[in-house]
C-alpha cells in the first residue's frame, strides 16, 4: 500500500475516534462542572488544557465561560481541534484514500460529516448539549460499525485500526488526567461523597459505569477506578485493551509485509514498562507523572508507525 494511502487510513480512523473522544472529554467536564457550579471556570480551563486547546482558546477570549468554551471545542472553525474541524479532516482523509475504504465506510464518513455540520451549524444550548454529544458519539460509532463490518481484513484495515487505538488511548489517558490531576479541587476530598461522584463522572464519560459495575458492584474508589481504565484489558477503552489491538495489527502488517519494524518494539517496552505494573506501584510514583510518561509514549509509538510505513503528507 501507498505511504500516503496507509497515512490517509490511519489518519481518518484517528480523526474520527478524536471527535467522539471529545465529545466525552466534554461530557465529562460539563458533568464535572454541575458537581462544582462555584469553580466552573476552572473546571472548563483544566478540559481545554487536557485537549491541547487552551493556548489557542486564550487567544480568542478572556474568560472561561460553558458557553464560550463549548462551542470552541465543538463548532469554532478556526480551533483545528474543534468537532467540527476533525470530522472536516477525517472526511478529507477517507475521500483520499475512497479507493481502498468500501462504499459503506465511505458513505458513512460522509454522512457523518454532514449530519455533524447540521447538528453544529448553531451555538449549543447547555440543555441541549447531552443530545448533541450523543449524536456525535453515535456518527463514529457508526463509522466504526461500517469498517468492522465490510471491511478486507488486510493493511488497510489495519492502518485503520491503529489510528483508532492509538487514539483511544490517548484519550482514556487524558480524561484520567482531566480527573485526578486538574480537577480535583482539594487533598482533603479524596475519598470523599464528591470525589466518587467526579470518578463515577470519568466512568460514565468512557461508557465504563455499568460494566465496572459488574466487575466491583457501587465500590467505587481512585484506585480500582484507575486501575480499570489503565490495566484491564477486558475494558475497550482501556489502556491496556488497546495497546494489546495495538500490538495484533502490528503483527498482522508485519506478517503481511514480511518484515520486523520499530514501532512493534516500541509496543512491547510500553506494554512492559509502563503497563506490567501493579496499580499500586502507579499510584505511589504519581498518577499523573504516569500519564505524562504515558502519553509521550504513545506520540512517539505513532510518529514511529509514520515512519516505519513510509506516511506522507501527515495530517494531524
Amino acid at each position: 500500500m501507498l505511504g500516503k494511502t496507509a497515512a490517509s487510513l490511519f489518519w481518518m480512523a484517528r480523526l474520527l475516534e478524536r471527535t467522539e473522544n471529545s465529545a466525552r472529554l466534554i461530557e465529562a467536564g460539563f458533568r464535572i462542572a454541575l458537581t462544582h457550579s462555584s469553580s466552573a471556570a476552572d473546571e472548563w480551563a483544566s478540559i481545554l488544557a487536557s485537549s491541547g486547546a487552551k493556548k489557542n482558546y486564550l487567544a480568542k477570549h478572556e474568560d472561561y465561560s460553558s458557553a464560550k468554551v463549548i462551542d470552541f471545542l465543538l463548532r469554532d472553525n478556526s480551533n483545528p481541534g474543534s468537532v467540527i474541524s476533525l470530522i472536516k479532516q477525517a472526511r478529507d482523509s477517507a475521500r483520499t484514500a475512497r479507493i481502498a475504504l468500501t462504499r459503506e465506510v465511505w458513505e458513512a464518513t460522509n454522512e457523518a460529516w454532514m449530519n455533524l455540520k447540521n447538528a453544529l451549524a448553531n451555538p449549543v444550548d447547555e440543555r441541549d448539549l447531552p443530545d448533541v454529544l450523543a449524536v456525535i458519539r453515535k456518527q463514529s460509532s457508526l463509522v466504526r460499525g461500517a469498517v468492522m463490518g465490510t471491511m478486507l481484513r488486510n493493511d488497510g484495515f489495519n492502518f485503520i485500526r491503529l489510528g483508532t487505538f492509538i487514539e483511544r488511548a490517548d484519550s482514556t489517558a487524558r480524561i484520567l488526567d482531566v480527573k485526578y490531576y486538574l480537577l480535583l479541587p482539594s487533598i482533603a476530598q479524596i475519598g470523599t461523597a464528591v470525589d466518587n461522584v467526579q470518578w463515577e463522572t470519568i466512568l460514565r464519560s468512557v461508557s465504563a459505569q455499568r460494566s465496572y459495575r459488574w466487575l466491583n458492584g457501587s465500590d467505587i474508589t481512585a484506585l480500582s477506578v484507575a486501575e480499570y481504565l489503565i490495566l484491564h484489558r477486558q475494558m475497550p477503552r482501556s489502556l491496556a485493551f488497546c495497546y494489546a489491538q495495538i500490538s495484533d495489527n502490528l503483527g498482522y502488517l508485519e506478517h503481511e509485509y514480511g518484515s520486523e519494524v520499530t514501532s512493534h518494539r516500541l509496543v512491547s517496552d510500553i506494554c512492559d514498562r509502563l503497563l506490567g505494573q501493579p496499580v499500586k506501584s502507579i499510584f505511589e510514583n504519581g498518577l499523573h507523572e504516569f500519564i505524562v510518561e504515558f502519553l509521550a509514549a504513545n506520540n512517539s509509538l505513532a510518529a514511529q508507525i509514520e515512519t516505519d510505513y513510509n506516511f506522507q503528507d501527515r495530517i494531524n
